[in-house]
């Protein structure tokens, strides 16, 4: 049985997503959120995307593409890292892990042949670098809330518990060979599972049989909105800098040079983050896009709207000078009030 036709039977509706095929649902959407901490949950993340980075110039390469110091991990360990552009507007948020011979890039949906496409202008004839996508070849998934560590423990993954973020390893759970990594993707405690293509329908069944309780794309979508995990194309374009983005975890202001680091230096030493990624409680249904204004004077962009368990949610940029506790905003026909997001930092570091 393939994985979608073992999704199939658990009781999945699906929907495209980059051009995939991916479960929307399981039909249990609002409860597997409101109890996603104290528990188990696992979201398929095969459809993002998957580059194998080779060769002897492999670190120095990625080190001097993204904003992360790649220089200082090692085989095991890994990172956050950001594609910018030379003016430093975002391109994509990437998790790396570093292997014994390649690295390994997990990309947002759709992104893989776009970063390989954008990396191979920087290749030049003396680099000792070569990119392969190899997300057709391989799955992902998430293993998140309180319970993954049991959960994980149980099926064989012991070994990983306690590591630090993006931490990874070789691991067989419920007998199949699964590379672990620290880290759920959002501010949620977890792991990251890459397995084989092949492998990936006993994985995801033993996961679920093991108490993990499958969700979809539309949860996900709610929870990276409530989480505040930027996206591509809404969050990340030409229009934004990581900074800007709350991203600032994944910037290494000591690292030398790298595409875009004379901007993002800049906006760092003269404190000139203009606007900030923030979440905003919403009164009502709001379009994304939709202008935010306090009082006439306009203050900022809706860029993501979901409808969650915790109410109407939006992520919006919001001009710095007017960034105060609490915020009373207007969003459209909609009245919001800015929160803080646990995956974010607008902190100066």
């Amino acid at each position: 049985m393939t994985k979608q036709e073992l999704q199939k039977a658990y009781g999945a509706e699906f929907m495209t997503v980059a051009e995939v095929e991916v479960p929307a649902h399981f039909g249990n959407d609002q409860d597997a959120l409101q109890t996603i901490e104290a528990s188990a949950t696992l979201y398929d993340r095969s459809h993002w995307g998957r580059i194998l980075v080779t060769g002897d110039d492999r670190l120095r390469f990625l080190h001097n593409q993204t904003t992360n110091n790649f220089q200082i991990l090692e085989p095991g360990q890994g990172c956050d890292t950001v594609f910018v552009n030379p003016t430093a507007r975002t391109i994509d948020l990437v998790t790396a892990y570093v292997l014994e011979d390649a690295v390994l890039l997990l990309t947002s949906p759709g992104y893989a042949p776009k970063l390989i496409a954008w990396m191979d202008q920087y290749i030049f004839f003396a680099d000792k670098v070569d990119l392969k996508d190899i997300t057709s070849t391989t799955a992902a998934f998430s293993l998140m809330g309180s319970e993954s560590d049991a959960l994980l423990q149980g099926i064989g993954g012991g070994a990983i518990m306690g590591e630090s973020f993006a931490t990874h390893q070789m691991l067989s759970l419920g007998g199949v060979e699964v590379r672990v990594a620290a880290g759920s993707g959002l501010a949620i405690p977890g792991y990251t599972l890459i397995v084989e293509a092949e492998q990936a329908a006993l994985l995801w069944k033993a996961l679920v049989e093991a108490g993990a309780t499958p969700i979809g794309e539309q949860a996900w979508n709610q929870l990276r909105i409530l989480q505040g995990r930027p996206l591509p194309g809404q969050e990340l374009t030409e229009d934004y800098n990581p900074l800007e983005a709350g991203l600032w975890y994944t910037i290494s202001l000591n690292k030398g040079c790298y595409i875009g680091q004379e901007t993002i230096a800049r906006l760092h030493t003269y404190k000139g983050v203009k606007q900030q990624l923030w979440g905003i409680k919403l009164t009502q249904p709001t379009a994304p896009q939709s202008t935010i204004t306090v009082g006439e004077e306009r203050v900022g962009i809706l860029t993501s709207y979901a409808q969650t368990p915790e109410g109407h949610f939006g992520l919006a940029y919001i001009r710095t000078k007017a960034i105060v506790p609490d915020l009373k905003v207007q969003v459209g026909e909609a009245q919001g009030t800015l929160v803080p997001l646990p995956f974010l930092n607008h902190e100066y570091l």
